[in-house]
């Protein structure tokens, strides 16, 4: 059984199952009205465009919620809806999600339908209020929901427990399309097949919001990388070509780590509409100036995030008694806090809430990890803040300044409730299959190649190797934090580990012995290929 082989019968890919992993295809797509409320959110647009209604499509300022609204203005003008608008909040004045003051000045531009995209099942106020004001609702979304669902004419959420759907992890772009799915049963103008052309708008907001590639989805993300390699849109052209990539190298990283960043800094730092515009944008000098901004954008978010970065580890370290971190400034961007709540996480292996402090309002996200949600404990903490969020291990949260020391104390306290053991070990690498260094070779990562695209739910393939003696060790970079290790193992083969910002027991002393956990990669330096390890855990041969 060959190495590739043998990580998929680890993975429980046997069978049928392997086939249609390795395999992805598009006609496993499911009957979109199986979805909560889709027919009767079908029959509100079909009315709306028997009678030329002004729809406005209330996205969201992240990646999910862009690519989202830019899959139905695209699919609606196919459809022949003729007035059609979005409206896309800002972080720093409306926040997440729909809001009263939003609801009121869209009614005054004669909208008489809203379709909320990647947000409003928690909104019933709001939706109230667009009722009053002669607004329909129609929600599609993919947050938690509430016990009851608010008022809209429909609320389509696979979250809901009263459906039929077999898969309930879709991005919020992914319940866009199956919206527009349903919509090519009732409605000429995008024939079977031509919604294809989306699927690179549905690849993007599906890796970037992070949910499992598995089933439609990733079908949906294999299939959207292909179209996003040929894609029609001047604006992903120019994004691309400004960051230095290559059409046919894009695969699931390059969306999560290059072309995601960029767009979510114009949201992060000044408004996401910038965003939009280059998602939208018709012409090349168009897109080129948009993707030119969100570059220069991606940039000052950086530099941004470096300095809370900063400020923020060393409060970190006055708080290493708590299980959970919760660490707030004054001024600090509440557009970058969630990327340093991320790396802080990552750094103390603790679930962390990075609050940026505005006055009497303070606003923060939150990472965690394990069995720790990082929502509920937002719930928990419900009576002492203004609003809050989101999913297990990603959230928000708007609560007084006055409240961070005892929101502090709540969320540490339920951590404790939890009774939790052993997270720790839950952010080890894990190991897919053991291996010897003979075995790691330019034709195993080609065969790797064929499980992506990789993301969450199916990770890269992790190798681990024993046994290995540490015949030369560097230390690289200005300040000596990445690590190069030379190893060999008892056949004599050899392999050099590369970890950046390094651990400090990855720095093993020549003539040692390891364990290594690792990701095989094809090094290319200045002509000459080689094979490495991008070394993920190591643990010394008497642990």
């Amino acid at each position: 059984m060959s190495l590739l082989e043998t990580i998929l019968a680890a993975r429980g890919l046997t069978g049928q199952a392997r086939d249609a992993y390795l395999n992805p295809s598009y006609d496993v797509q499911r009957d979109p009205y199986l979805l909560p409320d889709m027919n009767l959110a079908v029959e509100r647009m079909v009315k709306a465009h028997s009678l030329d209604e002004k729809i406005m499509i209330y996205g969201d300022y992240d990646i999910d919620g862009l690519t989202a609204t830019t899959l139905l203005l695209d699919a609606f003008e196919q459809f022949g809806f003729t007035s059609v608008d979005a409206f896309i909040p800002n972080r720093f004045v409306e926040g997440y999600g729909m809001t009263l003051d939003a609801v009121e000045r869209i009614a005054k531009t004669g909208a008489t339908l809203i379709i909320t995209v990647d947000c409003g099942s928690l909104s019933e106020k709001e939706i109230i209020r667009a009722s009053e004001l002669g607004l329909d609702v129609v929600v599609t979304d993919h947050h938690n929901v509430a016990k009851k669902q608010p008022p809209a004419v429909a609320v389509i959420n696979p979250k809901r427990s009263d459906h039929d759907y077999p898969f309930i992890d879709f991005a919020g772009v992914g319940v866009a399309f199956k919206l527009v799915r349903a919509l090519q049963t009732r409605l000429p103008g995008l024939p079977d097949g031509q919604e294809k052309w989306l699927l690179d708008l549905v690849a993007l907001g599906t890796v970037c919001d992070v949910v499992s590639l598995v089933d439609e989805n990733r079908v949906n993300v294999h299939w959207g990388l292909k179209v996003l390699a040929k894609t029609k849109r001047p604006g992903l052209r120019a994004l691309m070509a400004v960051a230095g990539v290559e059409l046919d190298s894009v695969n699931a990283r390059t969306l999560g780590f290059v072309l995601g960043p960029r767009l979510n800094a114009a949201g992060r730092l000044e408004t996401a509409q910038i965003a939009l515009d280059l998602l939208r944008a018709q012409n090349g000098a168009d897109a080129l100036e948009k993707a030119r901004q969100l570059e220069e954008l991606n940039k000052n978010r950086r530099r941004e995030q470096d300095t809370i970065m900063e400020q923020a580890v060393e409060q970190a370290v006055g708080y290493s008694d708590e299980p959970v971190l919760v660490l707030s400034g004054a001024n600090w961007n509440h557009g970058v806090v969630g990327i340093v709540a991320a790396k802080i996480m990552e750094k103390f292996k603790k679930p962390t809430f990075v609050i940026g402090e505005n006055g009497n309002e303070s606003k923060g996200s939150a990472r965690s990890y394990g069995d720790y949600s990082a929502a509920e404990a937002i719930r928990y903490a419900e009576d002492i803040i203004t609003k809050g969020g989101g999913h297990t291990l990603a959230a928000g949260v708007t609560l007084p300044t006055s409240a961070i020391t005892i929101f502090r104390e709540k969320v540490n306290e339920y951590y404790k409730k939890q009774k939790l053991k052993d997270q720790t070990r839950l952010l080890l690498a894990k190991e897919d299959v053991t291996t010897s260094l003979d075995q790691i070779d330019e034709s195993l990562i080609d065969d790797i190649k064929i499980m992506e695209p990789f993301g969450n739910s199916n990770p890269e393939p992790i190798l681990r190797v024993d046994n290995l003696l540490v015949v030369q060790q560097k230390q690289l970079g200005t300040d000596k934090s990445h690590v190069k290790l030379t190893v060999t193992d008892q056949s004599q083969h050899e392999l050099q580990l590369i970890a950046f910002n390094a651990p400090g027991h990855f720095f093993v002393r020549e003539g040692e012995y390891i364990s290594a956990w690792l990701h095989p990669i094809v090094n290319e330096w200045r002509g000459r290929v080689s094979i490495e390890g991008r070394l993920l855990r190591l643990e010394h041969a008497s642990e």
